[in-house]
């Protein structure tokens, strides 16, 4: 059934007061009438001020290298620094305490970390199970360094993780725990206080942030992690390109990076064979800083604060339950579900990332590639696959670390051949993500896609492309 937004205002508290964001989206947002847009947690989308913002900028001024201290060097050299300011006011974080390094995306933020952390023989390297990959791939680091690597994994049916587990993995040893502060799998929250958790313990916290400050505040002046990697495109989807690693000052000083570049030394020898690294955040910042986007960062950073972020995390969290409440009520003629909901069932401790399967009839799971097929004929833009957390997947489908770990020598042909291996019904979910100017018509257009196309149906999975990668 369509329901109208006045309806949904009368049974979600807190609606009401989101309507300004209807307001902006009829404005500023136009080019989403179009479409149905409901992967937030891939990207967010940009609003035309930011365009207009950016373009009035570089046609009404000229900039150059930042590293010069010529007019058009010294001007860019400007409008960066705000950006690092306007960063650390968004994340209430002392300038005293925290520094703004400008990397390509989160990835490269955590890269960052992993190839400079002092990881060493004795150390640990803590990661929970529904890390990204471009958090898992720190573990390179620490293993070829001789660091005990230790997972704590995710539990089913709500994919948290335990507290117990967490304590018990702190302990023996000294290192680096690393965590999302949302789930982009299944949009779980974990707690921050594991921040002064691991604090206590001798831990240093990469704070994954990427899924969570689209939507939530993240306050540095109450919880204080020492990395801290974000991606902006998807806070406010434009600029591509840029990201950031706050880092703690004194985290910092610690890291030894492996190499140097331009732009990052104070004083270098090409005979003498000598280096000094400069002495602050540009230290970490490789060759030229992508300088004609970086202040769209600020640009943006205002958008959003100007906004509200307690407004759009208000908006995240009513379409949140109504999303989850209408997937949960989808039932075939017979009864069944149609839908089998990954992470917790309601809003506390999670954002607007849900993951899901498709049922048919019978119960089976339906292939995720032909919701990707069909959903996109629709003008729905949601996502599927495993989204590059494989210990989330690994705990919604139960998969046994026996079986995982039996597939560790073999190198087969696709991935569909491992799934074959392992008995998996399917590559992975389905992802519907909420966010900025997300509203009640998004999540209709879904529920109605999803009934229509699919109850009472065992769609056929003829002519599907194989899967390449998770």
């Amino acid at each position: 059934m369509n329901a109208s937004a006045d309806f949904w205002v009368d049974v979600m508290p807190g609606y009401a007061e989101t309507r300004r964001l209807d307001e902006l989206r009829a404005t500023e947002y136009r080019h989403l009438d179009a479409h149905t847009y409901l992967d937030y947690t891939g990207s967010g989308v940009a609003a035309a001020a930011q365009i207009r913002a950016h373009t009035d900028r570089l046609l009404g001024g000229c900039y150059g290298n930042p590293h010069s201290e010529n007019p058009t060097s010294s001007a860019s050299t400007r409008l960066v620094e705000r950006a690092r300011e306007a960063i650390l006011a968004f994340f209430n974080a002392s300038p005293d305490e925290y520094a703004v390094v400008f990397t390509p995306n989160a990835s490269g933020a955590c890269r960052l970390v992993g190839e400079a952390y002092p990881f060493e023989g004795g150390g640990r390297l803590v990661l929970t199970g529904d890390n990204h990959n471009s958090v898992n791939g720190i573990r390179e680091f620490a293993r070829a360094r001789g660091a005990e690597v230790v997972h704590v994994p995710v539990r089913s049916p709500g994919l948290r993780v335990r507290q117990a587990e967490v304590d018990a993995a702190l302990g023996g040893g000294r290192g680096l725990l690393v965590f999302p502060a949302q789930s982009n799998f299944s949009g779980v929250q974990h707690p921050l206080s594991w921040v002064g958790l691991a604090h206590d313990r001798g831990y240093d916290v990469l704070l994954d942030a990427a899924a969570f400050v689209p939507a939530n505040r993240l306050d540095l002046s109450r919880v204080h992690p020492d990395f801290v990697p974000v991606s902006w495109y998807k806070v406010f989807g434009y600029p591509t390109g840029v990201g950031s690693l706050v880092a703690r000052r004194e985290a910092l000083a610690r890291l030894r990076r492996p190499w140097f570049s331009g732009g990052t030394i104070q004083a270098v020898s090409a005979l003498g064979g000598w280096h000094v690294l400069a002495p602050d955040e540009t230290a970490f910042e490789d060759g030229t800083l992508n300088f004609l986007s970086i202040p769209d960062v600020e640009f943006g950073v205002r958008w959003v604060e100007d906004i509200g972020m307690d407004l759009v995390h208000r908006r995240v969290g009513c379409l949140t339950s109504l999303l989850l409440r209408r997937l949960a009520g989808l039932r075939h003629s017979g009864g069944s579900p149609m839908i089998r909901l990954y992470g917790p069932e309601g809003t506390g401790g999670r954002g607007g990332t849900v993951a899901f399967n498709v049922l048919d009839p019978r119960g089976g799971i339906v292939d995720e590639r032909i919701v990707a097929r069909d959903s996109a004929a629709a003008g729905i833009s949601v996502r599927t696959g495993c989204f590059c957390n494989p210990g989330a997947g690994e705990g919604a489908f139960e998969i046994s670390e026996h079986a995982l770990r039996s597939t560790a020598n073999r190198r087969m042909r696709t991935l569909d051949d491992y799934l074959g291996v392992l008995g998996l019904p399917s590559g992975g979910a389905v992802r519907a993500s909420l966010g900025l100017v997300s509203n009640v018509a998004d999540v209709d257009h879904l529920i109605e896609f999803l009934d229509t196309v699919y109850g009472d149906r065992e769609p056929d999975a003829a002519g599907l492309k194989p899967r390449e990668r998770c």
